[in-house]
């Protein structure tokens, strides 16, 4: 049985084969659900999470780096990345993605939600990540799937073999509780073991969602290694 002491510890290890644990997709929704403050708002709290002390310490919590892809998607044919695959190995790196994120504008506007066109085109990103151990696309949005093909579709039809799934559900402001885009993404959307997702209050509450999201997902693929590695050595 693993002690916890031993999982704290997961720093020191080193994945055996890979020189990446993880590369991950972040996809942001532009689709014409999102207005221009909200955009910005997105955009510039996902610049900011990155960067965030805690967030940081997740990214260098191993000496095995982490890839990065960022994208924007809303209609059918109308998705554009922001961050082609870039390795993670120093802060500076994480500086300069942030920056770029930061500097970057949306490329569409007024096109609706195809979140099946999306997640497809996520793994055919996957398909030219750098070698790692684990894959994770991580799809934000605002809306339910109302063009084209939907995510069920999309996981028969594209490469999700070994990928995680997880979902950021920017819930409107206006709302309290649970309201059915929560549902949507927990029954459709999230994929994959330990598949999860993150509530975000409104635009104005992406950051700390954001922030949130990404520590667990970076977090939990070194404690996972460092579990697998115990049990194996007895």
């Amino acid at each position: 049985m693993v002690k916890w002491g031993v999982l704290a510890g997961a720093a020191l290890f080193s994945t055996p084969v890979e020189a990446c644990r993880l590369a991950l997709v972040l996809a942001m929704d532009v689709s014409s659900s999102v207005d221009a403050q909200e955009d910005r708002l997105q955009r510039g709290g996902l610049a900011a999470a990155l960067l965030a002390d805690d967030v940081q310490d997740a990214f260098f919590i191993s000496s095995d780096p982490v890839a990065l892809l960022v994208f924007e998607w809303s209609g059918r044919y109308n998705q554009a990345n922001i961050v082609d695959w870039t390795l993670i190995e120093t802060p500076a790196d994480l500086q300069a993605v942030s920056e770029q994120i930061g500097r970057s504008s949306r490329s569409h506007n007024d096109f609706a939600t195809a979140m099946g066109f999306a997640l497809g085109h996520a793994a055919n990103r996957l398909r030219d990540a750098p070698a790692c151990l684990f894959q994770t696309i991580d799809v934000a949005g605002d809306g339910e799937n109302n063009d084209g093909f939907g995510p069920s579709e999309a996981y028969a039809a594209f490469p999700f073999d070994n990928v995680t799934v997880n979902g950021l559900v920017i819930n409107g402001a206006e709302f309290e509780g649970e309201t059915q885009l929560i549902p949507f993404y927990r029954d459709q959307v999230i994929r994959g073991p330990g598949a999860f997702i993150e509530i975000a209050n409104g635009f104005a509450d992406y950051e700390n969602a954001m922030r949130r999201k990404l520590i667990r997902e970076l977090t939990a693929m070194v404690i996972g290694q460092t579990t697998i590695r115990q049990d194996t050595q007895g």
